[in-house]
């Protein structure tokens, strides 16, 4: 009898946009301050139903055996028994999830 394999749904910023995708392996990754995703899963194609999002997520990790995030754009990872549909969603002010404020190298500065 086979172990079923792990499946994470990973929720992450990337450009102003939210992507959520689908993947066997997930780790803290072999750079410091990197979350290592590797061994992406979309669903099964249907000849009726085409989802334009899942689409370009297929096109944008076509290639890709291995893709770093940083840890900070990490929104959320959870194992779940199944995949859904990768989507890609607005993010920022246009959307519900605010990334995470960072230094912005302001202040006064008296050499």
């Amino acid at each position: 009898m086979s172990t079923p394999q792990r499946l994470y749904r990973v929720t992450f910023l990337n450009q102003g946009s939210v992507y959520e995708i689908y993947a066997r392996s997930v780790s803290h990754g072999l750079m410091m301050g990197f979350v290592e995703i590797e061994k992406i899963v979309f669903g099964e194609r249907s000849s009726i139903l085409v989802d334009p999002g899942e689409e370009k997520l297929k096109a944008e990790f076509a290639n890709v055996s291995r893709t770093f995030v940083p840890v900070h754009a990490i929104v959320r990872i959870d194992q779940v028994d199944k995949a859904g549909a990768a989507r890609i969603m607005a993010g920022g002010e246009s959307g519900k999830v605010m990334p995470f404020p960072g230094f912005t190298g302001g202040g006064d500065h008296k050499s």
